[in-house]
């Protein structure tokens, strides 16, 4: 199993139009054969930064969504142009 978290900050103006795309970035992704969990949050306290919770079966189920048209679309095309700061924290599964 693959988990992360991706952190992102948008600016205050570019949030409707973040909303949308991670609305729609999360619909298509989460119907991809190797997603096992798709979830973006907004920080409480802080509603322009961005959490995406992602799990997928494994590597290559990770590596087909990097290379859907969906995630090309809607987040290299769309949210990268749009974010100020991207990090990423890979998880373990402790259980």
């Amino acid at each position: 199993m693959v988990s992360f978290v991706v952190r992102m900050k948008f600016l205050p103006e570019d949030r409707a139009e973040v909303s949308d795309l991670l609305r729609k970035l999360a619909e298509a992704s989460r119907q991809e054969p190797g997603c096992v969990s798709y979830i973006p949050h907004s920080l409480e306290g802080d509603p322009d930064t961005v959490l995406i919770y992602e799990q997928y079966k494994d590597a290559a189920a990770e590596e087909a969504h990097r290379q859907s048209a969906h995630f090309k679309k809607y987040a290299v095309g769309g949210l990268y142009q749009k974010m100020r700061e991207r990090g990423r924290e890979d998880l373990l599964a402790l259980v």
